[in-house]
């Protein structure tokens, strides 16, 4: 079966260990993972997960991604094993624990060497409402809002900027030049967006069916895909 060649999982001290195919599209690994999951959600319930991901190289909203997904399944994403530079920079930037694949963090080694020093972790907002129009919010790390932004509302962050509900105010994302940085929302239709210094706006659509999107830079434009969580 196909899930099987894309998903590997054991149990460890620290929870669950999955190790992700390097090779498979990481859309299909995902979708694979997630149906794996709502198969023996008994099995899963509340574990706290170890990602291998190998030499893959995995970007940051695609972590940003396979955490939602797994945290909508009541699961929580401790850690990620790579050999690849650019996933342990994306893990990092999400504030989770890393380690080479060769060690799970929070073990010790033989030669009791630091396998996972303690991160400060990224200052932040979180909002647990709807901001209504005139309502502005800074903040120098990520933002996120547990309602949802009307239009007039203003978000400006210097990290991440994600929305548990519809986005239709202006947002900015890397306000300080984070072209890494992502916007997602369940229902993106905002009268502007912006990340570091990119911008685009949102063509009224009156029959566009509300879906979970993310925005991010990709060969200098800021483009919106599907958010899969």
């Amino acid at each position: 079966m196909q899930d099987h060649q894309t998903v590997a999982i054991k149990g460890i001290k620290e929870g669950l260990l999955i190790a992700l195919s390097q090779t498979e599209e990481w859309q299909a690994v995902t979708a694979d993972l997630a149906a794996r999951i709502d198969q023996q959600s008994a099995f899963f319930n509340g574990a706290r997960i170890t990602v291998d991901v190998g030499s893959r190289p995995v970007s940051k909203h695609e972590l940003m991604s396979l955490k939602a997904l797994l945290e909508r399944r009541g699961l929580s994403l401790w850690s990620v094993l790579s050999d690849s530079d650019t996933t342990i920079e994306a893990a990092q930037a999400l504030d989770l624990k890393t380690s080479t694949r060769n060690v799970i963090p929070g073990r010790d080694t033989s030669e009791g060497s630091e396998v996972s020093p303690e991160e400060d972790g990224t200052a932040g907002v979180m909002i647990k409402r709807t901001l209504r129009s005139g309502r502005i919010v800074h903040s120098d790390g990520h933002v996120v809002v547990f309602g949802d932004v009307n239009p007039g509302a203003t978000i400006v962050a210097a990290g991440d900027i994600i929305v548990w509900g519809r986005l239709r105010g202006l947002v900015h994302a890397g306000a300080h030049g984070d072209e890494s940085a992502v916007v997602c929302a369940l229902d993106m239709t905002p009268t502007q967006l912006r990340i570091a210094g990119y911008i685009v706006t949102s063509p009224p659509d009156k029959h566009r069916k509300p879906k979970p999107e993310v925005a991010l830079v990709r060969e200098n434009q800021i483009v919106v895909e599907a958010w899969q969580y």
